[in-house]
């Protein structure tokens, strides 16, 4: 059986992706417009790699469509 270990990104890895602040990450979870966090630690989130990148597929899709 092989499974594989999703990559974990930082807020700060997921603040240079996706060109967002950390103010405007909060406020878009907040809003439900952005994926949530994973509780890592005491004082540390993480996203999956693969719903950041979801989200940014979905975006750009988003800008194509009439």
């Amino acid at each position: 059986m092989n499974k594989t270990i999703e990559r974990v990104l930082r807020r700060k890895e997921v603040e240079a992706v996706t060109g967002l602040s950390r103010s405007t990450i909060y406020a878009m979870i907040a809003e439900g417009e952005f994926p949530q966090s994973i509780k890592l630690g005491k004082r540390a989130v993480g996203w999956t790699e693969t719903s950041i990148k979801s989200w940014l597929d979905a975006r750009r899709f988003a800008e194509i469509e009439p």
